[in-house]
């Protein structure tokens, strides 16, 4: 379907790049763009003769969709509607992107965030709706249908089963973390705004396919991440096992960010996000490409999404230095030193440094610590030597007279589970 792009600014030029981006991941056909520097109106948020060029862009392109990078108020959405040609659909950019997530929601959990960011868009509408229409006495107020106060409630109703039913996917997904920490694993996440190349890195830094996918609670995964030029390849997680010397490590690429999401959206997601507050490490990957402005609001919006709740170090990563020249990734690293202190520079896509980031990955990780286990040959002493095998690297293992001692390191969680296990096979008798 073919779409013209509408934005107005207060002032200044109205940048079209990502909403074109956007409403093309979405299978739009950019058909125009309109845009408008001024004051927002009230009734049509551009002014009268902005609209009537709106209106003869439609006609004249046989556009089916407008899309608008501004937020429209229901009025507003009702007012354009009335002024452009029969049948021509009015979105704004925050209904194009829950399009998109519709669109690539495909498990359980990322079809029920959608389902309940499209009912916290939808019921400020419903209660507006409601409040006018009583107020004035006149269902169906500025044409905008008939009000049902019982719709407001079954909306909040609706809201509120979802977020029982995703909390409880988050219990499973905690669990499974717990588990794979248990297994010895550390957990890596990957974060950044959208075409900064995490799906790319992480086929970069992967050693098999996806873990998990056959999980009961994603039996729908791709086998591989995508890695290609457009919005929201990833809209769920997408797990895999690195190929990091001497670490067991999980990378988990995650829906990425985009600007000006209001709160409401980034509150639908915040389970989505689960995998890089709970990470060991997250990598924030960011598009060295743009202009210095971008990269900096972009880490300056990431640190307040990920500092609320996240406790785990943050490198970040500066992707795309083939882009660039030595002289301007340098003057970048000097002007995001703030936000930025020590990045690692590397390509995913040309596999440039990604070894030197493997590394820096090893040092940022838990330290893993050395333990040396004695402990008296009984009958269920070789299932904790298996355990300790499974979970830890083990580096020795000697058996003397009626003991059987192991040296390993591993996590400090790990080694107090191991002295654990050891001490019930002391306190235990003998077989």
């Amino acid at each position: 379907m073919k779409a013209i792009l509408a934005k107005r600014v207060d002032d200044g030029t109205a940048s079209m790049d990502e909403l074109t981006e956007l409403a093309r991941a979405a299978g739009y056909d950019v058909a125009a763009t309109v845009t408008q520097s001024r004051e927002e109106d009230a009734a049509f948020q551009f002014g009268e003769g902005k609209v009537t060029e709106l209106t003869a862009a439609v006609t004249e392109r046989d556009a089916g969709v407008v899309v608008f990078d501004n937020q429209l108020g229901p009025y507003q959405t009702y007012n354009l509607g009335q002024r452009l040609p029969d049948g021509t659909k009015v979105i704004d950019r925050f209904r194009l992107i829950l399009e998109i997530f519709g669109q690539r929601a495909q498990t359980r959990k990322a079809q029920l965030q959608v389902e309940l960011a499209e009912l916290r868009y939808e019921l400020p509408r419903v209660e507006a709706k409601t409040s006018l229409a009583k107020r004035d006495e006149r269902p169906g107020f500025m044409g905008l249908g008939e009000y049902d106060e019982s719709h407001e409630q079954d909306i909040k109703d609706q809201i509120s089963r979802i977020k029982d039913e995703l909390d409880a996917i988050a219990d499973k997904e905690a669990d499974r973390r717990q588990k794979r920490r248990e297994s010895g694993f550390d957990l890596v996440a990957l974060a950044g705004y959208t075409n900064a190349g995490k799906s790319t890195l992480l086929q970069r830094l992967a050693e098999e396919l996806e873990i998990g996918a056959n999980d009961e609670l994603h039996p729908d995964l791709d086998p591989t991440a995508e890695a290609e030029d457009r919005l929201f390849t990833t809209l769920g997680t997408t797990t895999r096992k690195a190929d990091i010397e001497r670490r067991d490590v999980l990378l988990t690429d995650t829906v990425g960010f985009i600007s000006d999401l209001p709160h409401w959206l980034v509150e639908s997601f915040k389970s989505t996000l689960d995998a890089v507050y709970y990470a060991d490490l997250v990598l924030l990957v960011v598009d060295v490409s743009e202009p210095i402005d971008d990269i900096r609001e972009k880490l300056v919006t990431c640190h307040d999404t990920l500092y609320e709740r996240n406790q785990a170090p943050i490198v970040t990563v500066l992707n795309k230095i083939d882009a660039v020249s030595d002289e301007e990734l340098e003057e970048k690293r000097t002007a995001l030193s703030a936000l930025a202190p020590n990045p690692v520079a590397i390509s995913g896509e040309e596999d440039l440094n990604v070894e030197e980031l493997k590394r820096r990955i090893d040092i940022e990780l838990p330290e893993w610590e050395f333990e040396r286990l004695v402990m008296p040959m009984t009958d269920e002493t070789m299932s904790v030597v298996s355990w300790v095998h499974d979970h830890a690297r083990v580096e020795d293992v000697t058996y003397i007279d009626d003991e059987v001692v192991v040296e390993f390191e591993a996590r400090p969680a790990i080694i107090q589970q191991s002295r654990s296990k050891a001490s019930d096979l002391t306190a235990a008798p003998s077989a």
